[in-house]
């Protein structure tokens, strides 16, 4: 889009480009989501931007009303480099909260010099800015959906002390944190507000995580329309609960005291999770062009890829998978969380599935007694040594194409199995398991007639593989 495209979506509030682009106001000095209800400034007096960061960085201050921070965030496929996607995805999860620069660069293989020019080159801003503008984002959420206390936010939000939080508030914002108007929320929990764009099928969406949730880990009620599950962010475990807020056009996530330090990372992963940051009228209107898929897009339009908390557990439940019935490998992950997860205090669910750590130091014996073929368990433990010791990076942040061949390269981890962790655990939007059974029998197709077709898919193959499974009983 140019800037003339932009300012005409901006008259018409677009809600298909809220969060693909930011307005400045130049007699103002605010910045919006381009959906804001406030009075559409002239178009001489607009300044475009592709991120909140830029923004704020060329001094605008975020909106009160439209709250850029509660804005979807940009698609996968973003064209960024690999380097500075991983960096801006690690960054606005909480990287640099509690290590440095140089700690984050030399986790993705490069000096901090080099990270710093890759990230500004794709974004206009430093990375120390951009850690900045999510921490201050989250804050201000924070404060406007009722928070408790003044130190809680700002140690949730990464500062190291209220009086560095007031300042950089007060610098970024133009007024003290304390006078903020407040939702009142009540519970001992936090609550996050994470934007998404419409449409939105949430029952769909939990229809298709209520046969696959891990007995003691997940909870569906599909009649309160809320998912619950035990989770872990580092060292921390703890517990989410989500359910949709339609009128405000978000997913209301209710996250445990124990994981109040690490919200940046949970409101990543949760946009992970239900992949909140998907364009919807782009994927349906380039799969409708199919007329197989056009029937199916139009019962359920704006349909994602259910996606993963933690990568490693999507992994393990993808083994645990393989050649048994949907219904057989929910039954082995609960063996798999009781036997060797963590309980959590909580009143929707009861333990954790296990870390890759945690696993690794098993045996494949000991991972077998929970009723699991020998080579299947054996396929578990490498996937759990390759994991935790860092050659199998499962966040979505690695280079796709090297994560799959490392994938393959584990004995028992072939290509359909790669194909689904790369779907949910990556976030690749043109993943596709082509050998899938479930996708030729929904086009009664053979396995390369199949292969050809779905090359008009791309590069959505991995939605248009959802609407085949929801139209295939057996899948």
């Amino acid at each position: 889009m140019d800037d003339d495209a932009r300012y005409r979506a901006l008259v018409a509030r677009d809600a298909r480009f809220d969060g693909v682009f930011f307005v400045g106001v130049t007699t103002t000095g605010i910045y919006c989501r381009p959906v804001c209800p406030a009075r559409t400034a002239g178009r001489a007096r607009c300044v475009f931007f592709r991120r909140a960061a830029e923004a704020e960085h060329a001094g605008f201050r975020a909106c009160f009303r439209c709250r850029p921070e509660l804005a979807p965030g940009g698609a996968h496929v973003d064209a960024l480099s690999t380097l500075a996607r991983a960096a801006i995805a690690r960054i606005e999860a909480g990287a640099l909260n509690e290590a440095s620069l140089d700690d984050l660069a030399s986790e993705l293989g490069v000096t901090a010099r080099h990270l710093r020019r890759a990230v500004r080159a794709e974004i206009g801003v430093s990375p120390v800015e951009l850690a900045q503008t999510a921490r201050l984002a989250l804050a201000k959420q924070l404060l406007q959906d009722g928070a408790t206390s003044m130190a809680d936010v700002a140690h949730a939000s990464g500062f190291s002390s209220v009086r560095r939080f007031n300042a950089a508030f007060r610098a970024r914002f133009g007024r003290a944190p304390s006078t903020l108007p407040k939702r009142a929320t009540g519970g001992a929990s936090t609550r996050l507000v994470l934007g998404h764009r419409a449409p939105f099928p949430w029952r769909d969406i939990l229809a298709f995580f209520a046969p696959r949730a891990t007995p003691g880990v997940e909870a569906v009620d599909l009649d309160a329309g809320a998912y619950a599950s035990a989770v872990r962010v580092g060292d921390r475990t703890g517990w989410i609960r989500a359910t949709l807020d339609e009128p405000r056009r978000a997913l209301v996530v209710d996250v445990s005291p124990s994981l109040a330090r690490s919200l940046m990372a949970v409101a990543s992963r949760v946009r992970a999770l239900f992949d909140l940051d998907a364009q919807p009228h782009a994927i349906d209107a380039h799969l409708a062009r199919d007329p197989a898929l056009r029937a199916l897009v139009r019962r359920t339009p704006g349909l994602r890829v259910p996606g993963a908390f933690d990568g490693f557990e999507m992994a393990t439940r993808a083994v645990l998978g393989q050649q048994v019935t949907v219904r057989g490998a929910t039954t082995l992950a609960g063996r798999l969380a009781r036997a060797f997860g963590e309980t959590v205090e909580s009143p929707h669910v009861e333990r954790t599935l296990p870390s890759a750590a945690r696993l690794s130091r098993e045996t494949p014996a000991s991972i077998a007694s929970i009723g699991l073929p020998a080579a299947r368990a054996a396929t578990l433990h490498a996937l759990a040594l390759a994991a935790a010791r860092g050659d199998l990076v499962l966040d979505g942040t690695a280079d796709p194409a090297t994560t799959l061949a490392r994938l393959e390269s584990i004995r028992g981890v072939g290509p359909w199995t790669a194909q689904y962790v790369a779907m949910r655990a990556l976030r690749a939007p043109d993943a596709f398991p082509a050998g899938d059974l479930g996708l030729a029998r929904a086009l009664g197709l053979a396995p390369r007639a199949l292969r050809e077709r779905a090359v008009a898919w791309s590069p959505w193959r991995a939605y248009a593989t959802l609407h085949l499974w929801r139209k295939d009983p057996k899948s």
